[in-house]
């Protein structure tokens, strides 16, 4: 097994937004593959691949070598699609960070909320469908807040919006009433939420036609399947990977299996908790290919944990089965609003067994 990869410390998207909030500091979701290699005798190859070629089985690196496989497995995350929002691209991501790739741009907007002017406004232009963790920015709304009512308690936050309903969305609604009362302001499309521009060197966000001027600017764009995916002819006109359900093989090449963010997966949303669900089941594929061992019925589940506030923590997941048309939900689960708030800090502290227990599974 070689597993090729660019970085050497690998942060967490999950629990960033903790981080955000003061919950986390940055070392606690940075991860390195020294154990894979040392007790797991899996080749890690420092380097990021420029190239793949299906008909030989190869794949290209940027440092000028290639590597030979029997199968392979493409798990990529996300890249943004170019202008889908106008007036910004990657080269302005200093400027307006997205922070969807965690590592420094994740500490590059924690210190621009923190250098925000008293009674500054926070702005994040919101994703539309699909894109990675569904609740994801609205976690990330209540950190920003949790942190803005410590340091900054007459701060305003403004998030533009092109959709019309969201992941939790009651759920973080009863939680900004209650924690951050009068600080959070959402645009739907209702009133110009999908008719967006920024102004990165004025720090203005135009929202259908009316200029909001901005002291951080947390812009998310559309997303689409990371850029190798795509290269290697792995996606479809969504910009994402088609997959076999039962076991995440690309419909495109039998010899390469497609994972997390990057695919089209049915009603399993982009996630952490999604992702490793379905590398196991893509695994037992592959071993059962490869050495004629038995391929159990494959079994995808998911939780999707979101910190509100101090001991605030909801939940939203369920189980899916694979069908011949997707991977398809056969059972679900929310937390509700008004739950107890000993319940609350339950979910909370069982989303940090998930994550020690999720990040020891990945990287050993």
């Amino acid at each position: 097994v070689t597993l090729i990869e660019p970085t050497r410390t690998y942060y967490t998207c999950f629990f960033s937004n903790l981080y955000i909030g003061g919950f986390r500091d940055f070392a606690s979701i940075g991860h390195t593959y020294g154990t894979l290699a040392t007790d797991y005798a899996v080749n890690v190859v420092h380097d990021w691949v420029v190239g793949v070629d299906r008909d030989a089985k190869t794949v290209t690196l940027a440092s000028g070598g290639s590597l030979p496989y029997d199968r392979l497995v493409v798990s990529p995350g996300i890249d943004f699609v170019d202008g889908s929002v106008p007036g910004w691209d990657i080269s302005q991501q200093n400027r307006m960070p997205h922070s969807w790739k965690a590592g420094s741009q994740t500490q590059l907007l924690k210190a621009q909320i923190e250098a925000m002017p008293e009674g500054g406004v926070f702005g994040m232009v919101a994703p539309p469908n699909p894109y990675r963790c569904p609740p994801g920015p609205y976690e990330r709304i209540s950190m920003v807040a949790h942190l803005l009512k410590q340091t900054n308690p007459t701060a305003k936050i403004l998030i533009v919006d092109p959709k019309e309903k969201y992941s939790k969305q009651g759920l973080f609604e009863e939680g900004w009433q209650a924690h951050y009362t009068g600080m959070i302001d959402r645009i739907g499309p209702d009133f110009g939420g999908d008719n967006v521009e920024v102004r990165p060197d004025s720090m203005e966000i135009v929202i259908d036609g009316e200029v909001e001027k901005v002291d951080v600017c947390n812009v998310i764009p559309a997303q689409k399947a990371g850029h190798i995916a795509e290269a290697a002819g792995l996606t479809d006109d969504s910009g994402y990977c088609p997959i076999a359900p039962a076991s995440m093989q690309s419909r495109v090449d039998p010899n390469v299996y497609v994972l997390g963010d990057a695919t089209i997966a049915g009603d399993m949303p982009k996630s952490a908790f999604s992702a490793n669900s379905q590398a196991k089941v893509a695994s037992m594929a592959i071993r059962a290919e490869l050495t004629g061992s038995r391929a159990f019925p494959p079994r995808f589940a998911n939780t999707c944990w979101s910190l509100i506030a101090t001991d605030d923590g909801v939940k939203v997941g369920g189980a899916y089965e694979a069908t011949d048309e997707k991977i398809a939900s056969i059972e679900s689960f929310v937390s509700q609003t008004g739950e107890a708030d000993v319940l609350r800090k339950q979910t909370y502290e069982e989303s940090l067994g998930w994550y020690a227990g999720i990040t020891a599974d990945i990287f050993g």
